[in-house]
């Protein structure tokens, strides 16, 4: 019992850090955060509390024991990535909204999709990206761990609204392949999973913070 209340206890403090900071940026609503729109201190404290949520993780083999938890749609909080970074960055007054994955284990695929509207208010449309995954099988008993190795599929760009009216001319606007890196087989490790929220760490180092909706 007292395991479990820690557990809660650090993953409250640290949802609770990631949405006080939220709250002290101009973004839109449930958009994610980065670290380079934070101070370097409030990105170690988002660090070390992940990093001792991780370890009271109640599922440490997600992929064997945990699997149907990973199921459904999640919504991005907070995130290290670069091409989560990119996304904050956008042109032309392009802002990014709510980030969402949403996964399917009976198919091994899931999808990347970004909201984004222009600060006008006169745009609104999506950046999707589509990928199938497998478990990366580790140690002598060759069984799923935490770890999935993931293929790219296609990316989607797609403009759903203008001028505050719905239309379906550009959706999609823009259909390409998906480019997996030059070298390397991109991954993910599940680090720390429950029923209402899940922590990844990608092969680069990233970091990604996710709860359920």
């Amino acid at each position: 019992m007292l395991e479990i209340q820690n557990r809660l206890k650090i993953k409250h403090n640290l949802l609770s850090e990631i949405e006080q900071l939220k709250k002290h940026l101009a973004t839109l609503i449930d958009d994610p955060i980065t670290d380079l729109e934070i101070q370097p201190q409030k990105v170690q404290v988002i660090e070390t509390l992940t990093l001792v949520l991780e370890k009271v993780n109640p599922f440490p083999r997600p992929l064997l024991y945990g699997s149907s938890l990973l199921d459904g749609a999640w919504l991005l909080q907070y995130s290290t990535a670069r091409e989560i970074r990119a996304l904050k960055r956008l042109p032309l007054g392009f802002l990014v909204g709510k980030i969402y994955q949403v996964i399917d284990i009976n198919t091994a695929s899931f999808e990347n999709k970004a909201w984004v509207q222009h600060s006008s208010g006169l745009l609104s449309g999506y950046v999707r990206v589509t990928a199938t995954f497998e478990p990366d099988k580790q140690g002598d008993d060759q069984l799923p761990n935490q770890k999935i190795n993931i293929d790219f599929k296609k990316r989607f760009l797609g403009i759903n609204q203008i001028l505050g009216i719905k239309t379906n001319l550009f959706d999609p606007m823009r259909i390409v392949e998906a480019r997996n890196p030059k070298g390397r087989i991109p991954s993910l490790n599940i680090t720390y999973i429950d029923e209402t929220m899940r922590v990844g760490r990608g092969g680069d180092g990233s970091l990604f913070i996710l709860t359920r909706v």
